[in-house]
């Protein structure tokens, strides 16, 4: 890919907004930039070198790979694999799987570590996606203790429609998915009660979906 190219892509992300044309070009010349087919594992650690990606197309989900369970969602826009610039041991233990096709670029560890030493807002923005992700993580053990599961599986739920979502008439539409099994790790519940609760709330209206789709009323959001 050429460095117009990659430039296009790093363009929507809030992330480099205050960069400067010529700090980006700079950037893209060492960016790699790939297609990925839905389901692939996105390796997060190439040999001993660890990088950093940003999402232009598609949808991710980040697995713990010592429990496989899911730890959360990519949507695009967005980066992921950040965890190798603040505790690299602990990026080992993780891997990405594009939930549909996506396209993706990255740069290695070291040299995403230098470039936000001399951008600040760089530097500020990876640190702000980073602590919003350990305070999701937090109020998922929170809500494990002072919630059940029902509620666990709602609030999610409507949350995931929220993020992913597009309105459409009077409902906000989702691309569906993830899967119950998926769900399930995300809301500390099993699959069964995921399947349970989520065919309770279609009968009560709170949901509807199918295999493509899951939306909600847009009153509820």
């Amino acid at each position: 890919m050429n460095t117009y190219t990659k430039y296009w892509f790093l363009e929507g992300f809030n992330l480099f907004n205050k960069l400067g044309r010529i700090t980006m070009m700079r950037m893209c010349e060492i960016l790699e930039m790939e297609n990925i087919d839905k389901a692939t594992t996105i390796q997060l650690l190439n040999s001993e070198e660890k990088s950093v990606f940003f999402l232009k197309r598609g949808t991710i989900k980040i697995v713990d790979t010592s429990s496989d369970t899911v730890k959360y969602i990519v949507k695009k826009g967005n980066i992921f694999g950040e965890l190798s610039l603040f505790d690299r041991q602990a990026a080992n233990e993780e891997k990405a799987i594009a939930l549909e096709d996506c396209i993706i670029c990255y740069i290695e560890a070291d040299r995403m570590e230098k470039i936000m030493e001399q951008h600040t807002s760089l530097k500020n923005g990876v640190l702000k996606v980073y602590g919003l992700r350990i305070k999701k993580l937090e109020r998922r053990l929170r809500d494990l203790l002072y919630k059940d599961s029902a509620a666990r599986i709602k609030e999610f739920i409507i949350d995931y429609i929220k993020e992913f979502g597009e309105l459409e008439n009077d409902r906000v539409i989702a691309k569906n998915l993830l899967s119950h099994k998926d769900i399930s790790h995300l809301t500390n519940t099993s699959r069964q009660t995921v399947s349970n609760t989520m065919s309770m709330f279609r009968k009560q209206e709170i949901i509807d979906y199918d295999a493509q789709f899951i939306s909600l009323p847009k009153e509820i959001q």
